[in-house]
């Protein structure tokens, strides 16, 4: 993985806005509704070919094909995998049904997005069982990127952890969560070691570790929350075995959803939790009104040696286009906090479109934040490096 040697790297957390007519299309394929399939593969590379050509234009490093392909980051898997089926009933996280006139306001059940509250769920042995689709996007994404007029410094592409898809698909076949965590880890596996065997970095996103606190933990003990991190830990590492670790970067989120987030875990809670993942680099939530105060906790639990940090300067969750002066400063206090400006990349939050129609922020005003994080980065770069 690059380091920021020279300048400031600018990354994302991975979804970027999808075509109207993609949305679409996923949207009437997750109802069941038959779509054409040659045109979903005509919008997924035209969709594709646009979000690559903006990040460039934006100043963007370490890029990706901001998950063109796939419904959402994490549903896409029961096209790949076999064992799913039925409906899960996933809670709501706690902090959306506590106000209850804020849970007006919630698009809960909108026949405009892919829904993730009712996934599919395993009914049987979970196993990764065609790769087609996983050898198609990453082909897709080499050939775009080789016939592209610019360059990424780096190229990225993300999977799901284990945790998220057994937390958020849920089980009805395993005897124990912890035998179908594994079990996902296993599959996974598959995904993990073929985005970086085709010269890819690999973001495990594992909203798992912070956002099932206020989801499916909210009525239970913090150290039964932390017992299930540290198995979720472990199910990452084992679908990681064998992989360099200096390929790896792990992503950690409260949930990508604008709400109170009074009730999400604090990083200090978590963080030495995180940094037994097989990872070498950890991408954080640090810009968001809940949680830009947390780059503290890396000076009183430093990060080990091997690890960068991808602290986020832009929140994905409001149509504010932050100053750069703003991420210049967010960027410093994250160098600051570990000791290295070398080991600090500038990032988001979270994704701007992580599931299909689920898009906080405007697709005009996505590609200004990341304009303003490559100018704040440039700002850091001449005060720090």
């Amino acid at each position: 993985m690059l380091r920021s040697e020279k300048r400031i790297l600018t990354t994302h957390a991975g979804s970027l806005p999808r075509s109207a007519r993609l949305k679409e299309i996923f949207i009437r394929r997750s109802r069941g509704e038959a779509i054409d399939g040659a045109e979903l593969e005509r919008e997924i590379e035209a969709s594709t070919l646009r979000v690559i050509a903006k990040q460039m234009e934006a100043g963007i490093d370490v890029g990706n094909n901001g998950e063109q392909a796939r419904e959402s980051f994490f549903t896409y898997v029961r096209d790949r995998m076999i064992g799913f089926g039925g409906r899960s009933e996933r809670p709501m996280m706690r902090d959306i049904v506590q106000f209850r006139s804020f849970l007006e306001h919630m698009r809960i059940g909108d026949l405009r997005m892919v829904d993730l509250m009712h996934a599919p769920m395993a009914v049987g042995e979970v196993r990764y069982q065609d790769r087609a689709a996983l050898e198609k996007e990453c082909g897709d994404f080499s050939r775009i990127l080789a016939g592209s007029d610019g360059k990424f410094a780096e190229a990225f592409m993300t999977a799901p952890s284990p945790g998220i898809i057994a937390s958020a698909m849920l089980n009805g076949y395993y005897d124990t969560y912890e035998k179908y965590v594994f079990a996902l880890a296993d599959a996974l596996r598959v995904e993990y070691a073929h985005i970086v065997r085709s010269g890819f970095v690999l973001q495990v996103d594992a909203p798992d570790l912070a956002m099932e606190r206020h989801t499916s933990y909210a009525d239970r003990p913090l150290g039964e929350f932390l017992d299930y991190v540290a198995t979720n830990v472990a199910a990452i590492n084992r679908g990681l075995e064998g992989l360099p670790t200096d390929r790896v970067r792990l992503h950690v989120c409260w949930g990508n959803y604008e709400a109170p987030h009074h009730l999400d875990v604090p990083l200090e809670a978590i963080l030495p939790h995180l940094y037994q993942a097989r990872a070498g680099a950890l991408v954080i939530e640090a810009a968001n009104p809940r949680h830009q105060h947390e780059y503290r906790c890396l000076r009183e639990h430093p990060m080990p040696d091997h690890m960068l940090l991808v602290t986020g300067v832009i929140d994905t969750k409001t149509n504010y286009v932050e100053h750069p002066e703003v991420i210049a400063d967010r960027i410093e206090r994250a160098a600051q906090a570990i000791g290295d400006p070398h080991r600090v990349i500038a990032g988001t939050d979270c994704g701007f479109e992580t599931t299909t129609g689920l898009g906080e922020v405007a697709e005009e005003i996505v590609w200004e934040k990341l304009k303003a994080m490559r100018a704040g980065a440039d700002l850091a770069a001449r005060r720090l490096l």
